[in-house]
Parts: structure tokens; sequence; C-alpha cells
């Protein structure tokens, strides 16, 4: 049961493991293509992310000249749009599930702050009938989102 070894000394072309005359010298040079190559698709994906990290449904708000309000916590939003559809959030729900899905996300209950958003096209009356459901309900930190008005 014995191991044999050959008589070449070592394993590297029958010499040992020096080499004479060959000095390779380190490449002190960074290949930057690789980050280059990962920086670049970071970009992309951050580039097709950030329209969607955009929140509410794209309406055409109004401006008026009233000053922006002090926001400690992030209110509910409820949007009109111009056809008259009721989103909570950016969700879609049918006037009739509007308070019953309040009530199931407000976080401090009646005391919850509500932001209503209607488009500039979207009929008063509309605006005002969920303004009314709300209220009715209970809630009663409502308000009514504009833009600044800008002065030309």
């Amino acid at each position: 049961m014995g191991m044999s070894v050959g008589a070449g000394g070592g394993g590297r072309g029958g010499r040992g493991h020096r080499r004479r005359g060959r000095h390779h010298a380190m490449i002190s040079e960074i290949n930057v293509t690789p980050m280059v190559d990962v920086m670049l698709v970071l970009l992309i994906i951050f580039m097709v992310a950030a329209p969607l990290l955009t929140v509410g449904v794209p309406i055409d708000l109004p401006e008026t000249k009233a000053k922006a309000m002090n926001a400690d916590t992030q209110p509910i939003t409820i949007t009109i749009d111009g056809t008259g559809k009721i989103f909570l959030q950016e969700t879609e729900i049918p006037q009739e599930e509007l308070v019953a899905k309040l009530q199931a996300i407000s976080k401090t209950g009646y005391e919850e702050r509500l932001f209503i958003r209607g488009d500039r096209t979207t009929n008063y009356g509309a605006a005002m009938e969920v303004m009314g459901l709300i209220q009715d309900a209970g809630y009663k930190n409502i308000g009514l989102l504009s833009l600044p008005k800008q002065d030309q």
C-alpha cells in the first residue's frame, strides 16, 4: 500500500517551482467595467420605478391662494376624478363602501384627518355628496386639497 512518487521533483515541468528569468509584474489597474454595468442597471431600475412611487390618482387640482397645511401624519386621501369615480388612497371603490372602508383603515377613529382631492372638472355636487357622506359618518377633520395659485 505504498505510493510512488515520480522522479520529476514536484509537478511543474520537472524542474521545481522556480522560474528563472521571468518576472511577472502585478497588474495595478482597476477594472471599472463591472461597476459601470451595475450602475447603469441601477439607473434604469430607478428610472422605471420612480414614476410608480408617486402617490395618488392623477387628477388636475384647482389652484387657490390658500396656505399649505402643517401635516405631522399622513392623512387618508379620497380622490374624485373627472368622471366621478371615487378612490380611497389609490383604490377605486363604490360610494356605498366608502364609509365602511374608512372605518376599517382609520387609526384614530373619527379624529382621522381626511383629504378630499377633486379634479378641476369634477361635478361640484358629486364632491359635496362625498363630503356630506363622510361628515354624516362622524368624521370632522376633512380638508379639500388644491394647488397653490401661480403668479403670472
